[in-house]
């Protein structure tokens, strides 16, 4: 503990920074300082930007895998005194530096571990005063979301969700138009989230993402930015009614070919050369995985549950409608096709490019947004780069989002699947108030006992 203090001396006092509270206390000539809490591939995505950019830099990392910390800590310079196995640790070290030093680790903390594992870590240094960035979900139930959205309210601290469909050149063009009310009023959206037919059965068949209990239903963990995207559209006009329908049609037993017979991993597969979802096609050059691991399995024998195509209907208070369709079975991967409807025109967009329709001069402009590179369009950097910005200046607005809206949108996926499994029109309204009634019958008979 005597050399994680020294350290954090020495890295406190080059930075000579106040401690971070509500409004922004760094120094205009100071980067921002993160601490990432999850080094997989969302870590390195944000991360990417402290490389790139003098505007923030990585000073505390908590990883469980040796070598993705190794390459983590060495690939962004961080003191040895600040690399933790768990994120507990590193909450305990950051507790005993606010004690002894009065001052915390670093400005902000970007949650990118397991979904699960969203609502303990932004609580647990969101009561520190530490600035969040959290990747998408918020949480994977409806009473974490909410537990987050009051605990962020209380501590007043800076928050961005990983919904970087917004932030993207792409979508900020798009946005900006619909803002602008140029074509009119925006009457209908219909977008379709195409998966990808081999990322679904990696990710969500054999992987992390496959199992509801493990982390949450597929139209949350894969598309609940597609839900935000189209409500930040119709906003400030909520949604009132949702509708939902969909399943897991193809990746069980039941769809098994007969020709693949009793084989469970792909390697012992008669038909392997012939499946599109063969592991060996895709996952090259490591043996070991492909015979004992879960992406070596046969995608009809995963005990995955989770929906492979799923549709969402919406009706907003004023009338307005949405559709959005997210489906495995896709040779694109992640590029969403979109089609906004106005009064006086409409958009057409596939993330790359898009076309604008005015019916008043019958005239179409095709546009071409600057990619920035990175994920999602440029979506991860634009994230990053506007929360760095929000931390120093202390304005949240720069996000074009809080913590209430993120909740609200996080809300209308909930109810979406509550519509799928009940198989009926929710009202969203009535949806969210017996939600908050439900979560403080729970607390309070918790104290009761």
């Amino acid at each position: 503990m005597a050399s994680l203090i020294s350290g954090t001396r020495n890295l406190l006092r080059k930075s000579s920074k106040p401690p971070m509270h509500t409004k922004s206390e760094v120094a205009k000539s100071e980067p921002v300082t993160l601490i990432v809490i999850g080094c997989g591939q969302r870590g390195k995505a944000y991360g990417r930007y402290a490389l790139e950019s003098d505007a923030c830099k990585v000073v505390a990392i908590a990883e469980p895998r040796p070598q993705t910390q190794k390459l983590y800590a060495e690939q962004h310079k961080v003191d040895k005194t600040l690399v933790f196995n768990t994120w507990n640790d590193l909450h305990a070290a950051s507790a005993d530096t606010i004690r002894t030093i009065g001052k915390r680790l670093a400005d902000a903390v970007l949650v990118s571990v397991q979904d699960h594992m969203h609502v303990e870590v932004v609580l647990a240094f969101a009561e520190q005063g530490y600035h969040i960035l959290c990747e998408k979900p918020m949480a994977t139930t409806l009473e974490e979301c909410i537990r987050i959205e009051e605990t962020i309210s209380k501590a007043n601290v800076i928050f961005g969700m990983g919904h970087v469909l917004r932030y993207s050149p792409y979508h900020r063009e798009i946005t900006k138009i619909v803002q602008s009310g140029a074509l009119g009023q925006l009457i209908n959206i219909v977008q379709v989230e195409p998966v990808g037919y081999y990322h679904f059965a990696h990710s969500y068949v054999r992987g992390s993402w496959a199992k509801e209990k493990d982390s949450s239903f597929s139209l949350m963990t894969k598309a609940c930015h597609d839900i935000d995207i189209i409500c930040h559209w119709m906003g400030p006009t909520p949604p009132i009614k949702v509708s939902s329908f969909g399943s897991l049609r193809h990746f069980n037993h039941k769809a098994k070919p007969i020709n693949a017979g009793d084989a469970t991993r792909c390697l012992d597969c008669a038909m392997e050369r012939d499946c599109p979802y063969s592991a060996k096609r895709n996952i090259e050059n490591i043996t070991t995985a492909l015979k004992v691991g879960p992406y070596g399995q046969c995608v009809y024998e995963c005990n995955n549950d989770v929906c492979d195509n799923q549709v969402v209907n919406l009706e907003f208070e004023n009338g307005s409608t949405a559709s959005f369709t997210m489906v495995a079975f896709t040779s694109a991967i992640c590029n969403r096709q979109l089609r906004m409807h106005f009064t006086h025109g409409e958009i057409i967009g596939d993330m790359k490019t898009y076309t604008i329709t005015d019916f008043r001069t019958n005239r179409t402009k095709t546009c071409h947004p600057t990619d920035e590179g990175g994920g999602h369009g440029g979506g991860d950097i634009g994230l990053i780069r506007t929360f760095v910005e929000a931390v120093k200046t202390g304005n949240q607005q720069l996000l074009g989002t809080d913590v209430g809206e993120v909740l609200k949108s996080h809300m209308t996926v909930f109810a979406a699947e509550a519509s799928r499994r009940q198989e009926k029109v929710i009202n969203c309204v009535d949806f969210e108030q017996k939600a908050r009634v439900a979560m403080r019958d729970r607390l309070a008979q918790t104290v009761l006992r």
